[in-house]
């Protein structure tokens, strides 16, 4: 059972309005371009009254995009683990922050309350977030979107990763279409606002399951 600790007032996603939930990390990175890219995409956010969804935490490139919704007049709401909130360093000043019980809990709360998700530069916590959430698309347990913010090209070497596994047999195109790219916020937020997810979700085929592995 989650708990929510006292917030500012109503979350986006229990208003009504849109929300995103965003990976990534509680690192700031060497490159001052992942935080620009954060602070941006926050800011983007709050003007546009969508609702973040993100881990919790005031560090790193957490504390950086919460900052700046929460500086725009937006709304920022945390899911963390108990476990993590001293050791996270749990944000102070969230619209809302829900304490939950594990990283499983943390991560189908965070799903339940987004309308999208994104992956700004982060590290192996990011990456298992987004290729989880991912993956769910893929079985078609959602039908939201899911994205990649390649802020000053921190993704290209993985984009290309991913390009080899379709070459290889192992991911099909229609299931890497399934992940959007984009380097700026503002054309990364553009399309969340335009494009459909690649294929329609559904009950996942025997195909589909063997496709993940």
């Amino acid at each position: 059972m989650a708990s929510a600790v006292a917030g500012k007032g109503m979350s986006g996603a229990e208003s009504g309005r849109r929300a995103l939930c965003v990976f990534c990390g509680s690192n700031g990175g060497h490159d001052p371009a992942f935080a620009e890219a954060a602070c941006a995409f926050g800011r983007a956010l709050a003007r546009r009254g969508v609702a973040l969804v993100y881990g919790g935490g005031r560090v790193g490139l957490m504390g950086v995009l919460a900052d700046a919704v929460l500086a725009g007049g937006g709304a920022a709401i945390g899911v963390i683990p108990r476990a993590l909130v001293e050791r996270e360093l749990a944000h102070p000043g969230l619209t809302a922050l829900h304490v939950v019980g594990s990283m499983h809990a943390r991560k189908a709360r965070m799903a339940d309350l987004a309308d999208g998700f994104v992956a700004l530069p982060g590290g192996i916590g990011t990456l298992e977030e987004l290729f989880e959430i991912w993956t769910w698309a893929q079985l078609g347990e959602h039908r939201k979107p899911v994205a990649l913010l390649n802020s000053a090209g921190y993704y290209d070497p993985l984009i290309a990763f991913l390009e080899s596994v379709v070459a290889a047999g192992f991911l099909r195109a229609e299931h890497r279409a399934l992940l959007m790219v984009e380097r700026e916020p503002l054309a990364l937020l553009s399309r969340l606002d335009c494009d459909p997810p690649a294929r329609p979700a559904a009950s996942a085929t025997a195909a589909d399951t063997a496709a993940v592995r």
